[in-house]
């Protein structure tokens, strides 16, 4: 079974790096475009929990989840985007899916949503080493 696996993989490696590509960034780019498009409200939401200086972090985060996701939508730079898209996945867990301040059913579902961040993260680091795959403006001229 392995040997077919690994032929599998091997023949369709590319198209599978694309989709897994797509999968990974198909929350994030509508995301980060919504903030952008509603930068203040962005910041608010970011103030209302005492995140140090918003209104710079909203436009910031907000880029680097649009731009990021894009990146890793086209195959550009992809490494180094899927390592920013990480640290961005890891630190909106931390921001917005604080399951540790809250309790019964809230806690619950923060909890699960913030392991779903940490397993999007994981998929960002698999990315990071597998490189953009075949279908990318990475691999242009090779």
């Amino acid at each position: 079974m392995g040997g077919m696996l690994d032929r599998l993989a091997a023949a369709a490696g590319g198209l599978f790096i694309l989709i897994g590509r797509l999968a990974l960034a198909a929350i994030f780019v509508p995301s980060g475009f919504g903030k952008l498009a509603h930068i203040d409200a962005f910041a608010h939401t970011l103030a209302a929990r005492g995140i140090p200086m918003p209104g710079l972090l909203a436009v910031v985060g907000a880029c680097v989840e649009f731009f990021g996701s894009i990146a890793i939508v086209l195959g550009f730079r992809t490494r180094f985007a899927a390592l920013l898209m990480t640290a961005f996945t890891i630190v909106a867990a931390l921001i917005a899916h604080r399951f540790w301040e809250v309790e019964g059913a809230t806690h619950e579902v923060q909890y699960i949503q913030f392991m779903k961040n940490i397993a999007i993260a994981g998929g960002w680091l698999c990315l990071f080493v597998t490189g953009p795959g075949l279908f990318a403006i990475d691999r242009r001229g090779r």
